[in-house]
Formats: C-alpha cells, sequence, structure tokens
C-alpha cells in the first residue's frame, strides 16, 4: 500500500507547544516503510479553515489513486475544520483512501475507529474555537485596562518584560515633531513625508518580513489620524483611555483632523513665491502677486507687484524685488524686538501673573475633577440604557466614544492645570520667539518666512513700494526705552494670547520654526526666571 507522508505545522500560537516539520517527519517515517512513501508533503499553514493548497492537492491525488493512505504525527494535522475532516472519513466511507497511520493515535478503518477519529476533529475544531475566544476575550480585556493588544504605531514600542506599552526613544521625538508641523498648518502631509525622509533620515523598526524603509504617504495619513497619539485606544469598534504616555493632546488631535479634513489646496506652481497672496495693494485693495524676470546680464529676479484686474480703477504702484520687501519685513521684525535687558523682567511679571491667578486655574481644576465623576454617571447610564434595549448598537457605541474621549480630555485638562506650567510655557515661547524673530527670519526658507509674517503681522499693505503692517498682539510695538504701562501691557497681552486656544496653533508654529532654525533653546526652570531686584519698582534703563 501506498502512503502521503504530510506534516503540518501552524504559524500560529495555536502551535507553539506543536513538534516542528522536522520533528513530525522524524516520528511517521519510522511507522511504514521507505518504499511504500510515495511522497512527503511538507505545509506551514493553520488549518482551522479549509484552503490548503498542499492538503488539497494529495485529497486529489488520493481521489485519482495515486495512494490508498495518510501517515501524520496527529489527527490534528489533517484537519481543526468540520469540511476537511468530513473528506477525510468520507474517503474512508468509499473506499478511496484504505488506511491512516499515526505517530500519537491509534487507528483501524472500521465503525469504532471512523466514529473516535470524528470525536478527535470534533475535539481539534473545539480547541481551536475556544483558543480563539480566549484571545479575544484577552485582548478585550487588555484594551478595557487602557493598553492596545496588537503591535502599537509607530513612535511606540512594546516592553515584553512589563507588558506594556512605552515610548520609543528614537523615533518618538521625531513622530511628535511631525504632529508639530501639521499643527501649524504650513506643512501637508506630503511636505511631512519627504522632509522626515530627507533631513531626519526617519524609518521605521526593521522586522521580520518589512520595516526599515521611510513611511509611505498614506502611513503618515494614517499616523495622523489615528487617536492612539492622543492617548485613545480604540478596539473592536469602543474607545478607552489608554495608559500610555499621549504624543499630543485631544485639543491638538482634533485641529489636526480639522486640518486634514478641510478643502484641497491648489495644486504646486512651478515656482514658489513666499509672499503671494498674503499683501494686499494699498491703492486698488486686491492682491500682491509676484512673477520671475531676468535681466540682460541673465541675472533672475522675483518682483512682487499689484495684479490690475479691477476694471473700475487704474492701479499705478509699482514694482518691488523681494530683497527690497523682505528688508522692510526685518525692519518690522526689529521694532517687535524684546531686549534680552527686559525678558527677565517680563517673564518675572509673567510669573507673578501666573501665581495670581492661581486661584482661578484651581477653581477650573476643581470643575474639570468634578466633571469626571459626571462623566463616569452618564457612561453607567448608557450602559444602563442598552441592557434594557432602549439604544441600538451603533447609538451606544458612538456615545460611548463620545463620553470616553471627552473623560479623557478631562483628565488631561486635570494634569496639565497640575503641572502649574499650562499658562507659563506658551508665554516663554512667545519671547523667545520675539527675541529671535529676525534671525529666524534671515534662516528661514521661503514657506517659513510666510508663516513669520502671518504670526507676527496683521493687514500687511504695499504702497509706493512702502511695506505697511500692524503689530498682532501681543507683538507689540516697543520704543527703545519702555516705559512701564507699556511693558506692562506687554505681560497682560501675553497672558490673554496664551490662555486663548485658538492661538495654540501659532504658538506650535513658533516653535517649530525656532527648532527649525536651530534658535531653539530648552528654558530654564520657573524659579530662574526671577531676577534679583532691590526693590519692588522698575526704573527703565536709559537710552545711550
Amino acid at each position: 500500500m501506498k502512503y502521503f507522508v504530510y506534516c503540518r505545522k501552524s504559524m500560529e500560537s495555536e502551535d507553539r507547544q506543536v513538534l516542528s516539520i522536522e520533528s513530525q517527519r522524524r516520528e511517521v517515517e519510522r511507522l511504514v516503510p521507505g518504499g511504500a512513501v510515495i511522497e512527503v508533503l511538507e505545509e506551514a499553514r493553520s488549518a482551522k479553515a479549509p484552503g490548503r493548497p498542499v492538503f488539497d492537492a494529495m485529497v486529489r491525488r488520493i481521489e485519482r489513486g495515486e495512494a490508498r493512505g495518510i501517515v501524520a504525527w496527529h489527527p490534528d494535522r489533517l484537519a481543526r475544520n468540520a469540511i476537511d475532516g468530513g473528506r477525510i472519513i468520507h474517503m474512508l466511507d468509499t473506499g478511496k483512501m484504505s488506511d491512516l497511520k499515526f505517530a500519537s493515535f491509534s487507528f483501524e478503518n472500521n465503525p469504532q475507529g471512523k466514529f473516535m477519529l470524528s470525536i478527535i476533529f470534533g475535539y481539534s475544531k473545539y480547541y481551536v474555537d475556544s483558543l480563539a475566544q480566549n484571545v479575544k476575550r484577552g485582548m478585550r480585556t487588555k484594551a478595557q485596562n487602557g493598553w492596545l493588544p496588537n503591535m502599537p504605531p509607530t513612535g511606540y514600542l512594546n516592553d515584553k518584560s512589563s507588558g506594556t506599552i512605552i515610548a520609543d526613544p528614537e523615533r518618538f521625538p521625531v513622530v511628535r515633531r511631525m504632529w508639530d508641523l501639521m499643527l501649524s498648518g504650513v506643512w501637508s502631509p506630503r511636505q511631512i513625508r519627504d522632509r522626515a525622509e530627507r533631513e531626519w533620515g526617519f524609518a521605521t523598526i526593521q522586522r521580520r518580513s518589512a520595516g526599515g524603509k521611510a513611511l509611505a504617504l498614506s502611513a503618515v495619513y494614517k499616523l495622523l489620524s489615528n487617536p492612539f497619539y492622543a492617548g485613545i485606544v480604540t478596539w473592536a469598534g469602543a474607545t478607552y483611555p489608554g495608559k500610555h504616555p499621549a504624543m499630543v493632546t485631544i485639543a491638538e488631535f482634533e485641529k489636526v483632523q480639522a486640518l486634514l479634513g478641510r478643502p484641497g489646496r491648489p495644486s504646486p506652481q512651478k515656482h514658489e513665491f513666499a509672499y503671494m497672496g498674503l499683501i494686499r495693494c494699498g491703492e486698488c485693495g486686491l492682491s500682491i502677486t509676484a512673477s520671475q524676470r531676468r535681466n540682460r546680464h541673465g541675472t533672475l529676479y522675483t518682483h512682487y507687484h499689484c495684479t490690475k484686474r479691477r476694471l473700475d480703477v487704474t492701479c499705478r504702484q509699482p514694482v518691488i524685488q523681494e530683497h527690497e520687501l523682505e528688508a522692510q519685513i526685518v525692519s518690522h521684525l526689529e521694532k517687535l524686538h524684546i531686549d534680552t535687558r527686559f525678558e527677565q523682567w517680563v517673564l518675572a511679571r509673567l510669573h507673578r501673573a501666573v501665581s495670581e491667578v492661581g486661584g482661578q486655574e484651581e477653581a477650573a481644576r476643581r470643575a474639570a475633577s468634578e466633571r469626571l465623576p459626571r462623566l463616569v454617571r452618564q457612561l453607567d447610564n448608557l450602559t444602563t440604557l442598552r441592557l434594557r434595549d432602549l439604544v441600538t448598537d451603533s447609538e451606544f457605541v458612538r456615545e460611548r466614544a463620545r463620553i470616553e474621549r471627552e473623560r479623557l480630555a478631562a483628565e488631561q485638562a486635570v494634569r496639565m492645570q497640575e503641572t502649574g506650567q499650562a499658562l507659563f510655557e506658551p508665554c516663554r515661547t512667545v519671547i523667545q520667539f520675539s527675541m529671535h524673530a529676525v534671525s529666524a527670519f534671515r534662516r528661514a526658507n521661503a514657506r517659513q518666512r510666510r508663516l513669520i509674517v502671518e504670526i507676527v503681522g496683521l493687514n500687511p499693505s504695499l504702497t509706493d513700494k512702502k511695506l505697511r503692517v500692524d503689530a498682532r498682539k501681543p507683538f507689540t510695538r516697543l520704543s527703545k526705552t519702555p516705559s512701564l504701562p507699556q511693558l506692562c501691557t506687554l505681560v497682560e497681552e501675553l497672558r490673554t494670547y496664551c490662555t486663548d486656544s485658538a492661538n495654540h496653533k501659532s504658538i506650535a508654529a513658533m516653535r517649530q520654526i525656532m527648532i527649525d532654525t536651530g534658535l531653539w533653546q530648552e528654558p530654564p526652570p520657573l524659579e530662574s526666571a526671577k531676577p534679583k531686584r532691590k526693590s519692588r519698582a522698575y526704573a527703565p534703563p536709559r537710552a545711550t
């Protein structure tokens, strides 16, 4: 009688304790003489579902009469599902197969033997089904405890020793910079991808069969849309607060989603002009456009001029070269400059202002803390309504996700207010940007220069080659010898500017520009910002 030797090893966790294919082969080859074996067939495929190529080809060959039996290590190597197990028993019933030999199970081709074989096949299917159910239950429990059951996204690592998720020390800061670029509102996902690949040399983790490559554009979109970076674990349609270190806040995550969802930008132009469409003509009110011209010596110049498309007004404004326009922008930035002599005084006053509003922050923290129990009660009430079939599954999942996100946002607000830095750190970023705005503008590229003008300027207009820009709060124009009321006004504008959530995107853009131009300095501890004063009165330094 001729036999096929069939050895199978699944790549899944159900067979971690099963012998390898080589071990199976050594065990089963001694069951039949060598001349009776037609071929040894090996397959690395799970048997919990039909559709194994090697097994199906072996069955067809047996039906054609090439062999009359199969040798395997155990019946569960042949089938763990009802269809494959039924095919084997049906071939035994019809006589197309006469014998089965197993190293760990005794089989005889009689009614009792086929009955026991069907029981073994049924038990194998039960084992797979129960194992899948237990794995799903374990993953669901892990998600409820705040940990992602599967592989974390780029920027995080699985800590095998503690079974938790930690920040990747190499990639976490780089991914955060990608979020900062997107928050600035100037960079598109494609530009972020190109910069991460070319300038930062960013690559994913090298794994067995994948990784070690630059991010694809679709991966960047997926990264910027993943709520995991905001501390939210989403599993099986449910949302849970994660215990891993969040990379961005809920507010920052929602701002990025708004940026990703806005209408598409126009297609890229052949030339990139930094200030095109940003400045208005002071005579007719139309936009200032740009063009490039080459003189008789072959030198290329960039000119800015009015579009002159109004039919009712004849605009006679002349053109201005780009270097002349940028020189006026630098002059405007110099007027907004905060001298080092005043920096310490402003920071000290800000520190005192933050301390004075400590009662307000405490009230806000208490309100956020009181909001958490209400959200928990809402979640319990929602669960009760679902148990009574008063809400549908889709309504339950949607409302649960909303309540969980609000609860996580409230917890983040409590943590930020407890640190005492929620107001002071953005103010310090704005001050540092004011001190180095001129240097940053000279080092920046075209896109960053445009962003600097948008941050510090308001209603820019051009008349007779003269640029007029209003200072946007809190970038107040200061005299060379500012008075005490001017400095106090600056402190108040800084405080109100940084407390407005609408300005958080501009603050993030300031920080990113400083980092890109190499001017960012990590701020000293909060206490070091206090200058030593002999008296409470302030005497502005005399102008030299």
